[in-house]
């Protein structure tokens, strides 16, 4: 489908999608779809995950940050290409069963936080690469420009409900960046702050596969 990066062909060869998701969608495991995870999210389709991830340019020294881990699975693919991956989530439900995915398989080079994806992780500024998982409204936040090297990538869905591109930008200097334009894409919104445990309901929770 036009991914020519032999890393990332190679991390989603052998990263098992149906852990990520629920045991009742296993059979669509490897269909080329987004799946619900519980609270509203989804797991992006592997070619989505697969044109983000190459469009990052990764290589095995980059520190990389991704806003919106999810179940993890997008964070395991970064993790086998990257140095190290520093991932947040909103969700702590989803980031602590994410955690057991990264143990299950032995992925050590990860470092996740239940937190505010729209102020980045001020504490591991710089990074040479951002992505994030969600769509932001009219631009990313600033907080995430800031803590991009100059040189660096982010990748990023922006856009409403309905209408969202996949954007890359890249960092010339602290003021500059240049813009492409990727593809048509579909995500949920990118939001802030943490929900306390008591905005959950209980049938609202996702169960780890």
């Amino acid at each position: 489908m036009g991914v020519q990066d032999t890393s990332v062909l190679s991390a989603i060869e052998t990263t098992p999608r149906e852990i990520f998701i629920p045991e009742a969608l296993h059979d669509k495991a490897y269909e080329d779809m987004a799946l619900p995870i519980g609270l509203g999210q989804t797991i992006s389709q592997p070619f989505v995950v697969a044109v983000m991830s190459e469009a990052l340019k990764l290589n095995d020294r980059d520190k990389v940050l991704e806003v919106g881990t999810g179940s993890g699975y997008q964070a395991v693919i970064l993790a086998k290409i990257c140095r190290r991956l520093y991932t947040i989530e909103r969700h702590k439900p989803l980031l602590d069963i994410a955690q057991q995915h990264f143990n299950d398989l032995k992925i050590n080079n990860i470092t996740a936080m239940a937190a505010d994806g729209m102020k980045g992780w001020t504490q591991q500024k710089p990074f040479d690469k951002i992505i994030v998982t969600a769509a932001a409204f009219e631009r990313p936040p600033d907080a995430l420009f800031e803590q991009l090297k100059i040189g660096g990538i982010m990748i990023v869905p922006v856009g409403d409900r309905v209408n969202q591109v996949l954007k890359r930008y890249e960092k010339l200097d602290e003021d500059t960046y240049s813009i492409t334009d990727i593809l048509p894409v579909k995500f949920v919104p990118l939001l802030p702050d943490v929900p306390s445990a008591s905005e959950y309901a209980p049938n609202e929770l996702p169960v780890n596969a």
